[in-house]
């Protein structure tokens, strides 16, 4: 349909603009964690914000009021989950994954390579971003829990602290 009404394309601008603004209260309220580096949890949050943003602007059913309940109620279990991650012991686990070891002393690990579904391509992709030419002088590459791979260069190893925690590393190593 090409057209309806003046008064649903005036109601379109009106509560669209007051979405909008509810959107940006909302995100700013929330914290940086919502608009962070994307890990699952994350990423269905933002989804479902824009979800709900554009039912909102489009839906004549859904209320302006009911919409705001939406954002905050998203943006509020998106906050309660964040705490519970930061102060009860394993509640990160079961909602990120864990970061994983995919390359280290200059040499691809096949298993994880393969169960976390990252080519070797990408690692090189990955390493030459930080500068590196030789895969060699790569101590270790981790595949983060947001995807991005970090790279961790020999001269800077140190005692391998840093990889606490990492898939693929025993707490002998660090």
């Amino acid at each position: 349909m090409w057209w309806d009404s003046w008064s649903d394309v005036g109601r379109v601008a009106a509560v669209g603009a007051a979405a909008y603004v509810s959107v940006v209260v909302v995100l700013r309220v929330s914290g940086k964690r919502t608009l962070a580096k994307l890990n699952a949890f994350d990423l269905v949050v933002t989804v479902a914000l824009g979800s709900t943003l554009a039912t909102i602007l489009l839906n004549s059913d859904v209320s302006w009021s009911e919409g705001v309940t939406a954002l905050a109620l998203l943006a509020g279990l998106q906050a309660a989950v964040a705490w519970l991650t930061v102060h009860r012991a394993g509640a990160r686990a079961v909602v990120t994954a864990r970061p994983t070891l995919v390359w280290r002393d200059g040499r691809p690990v096949e298993r994880a390579l393969v169960q976390q579904r990252v080519t070797v391509d990408e690692v090189r992709q990955a390493v030459r971003a930080t500068g590196t030419g030789d895969l060699g002088q790569v101590a270790a590459v981790v595949l983060e829990s947001d995807g991005t791979l970090s790279v961790i260069p020999r001269s800077q190893a140190g005692d391998w602290s840093a990889l606490e925690g990492v898939a693929g590393i025993t707490a002998e190593e660090t």
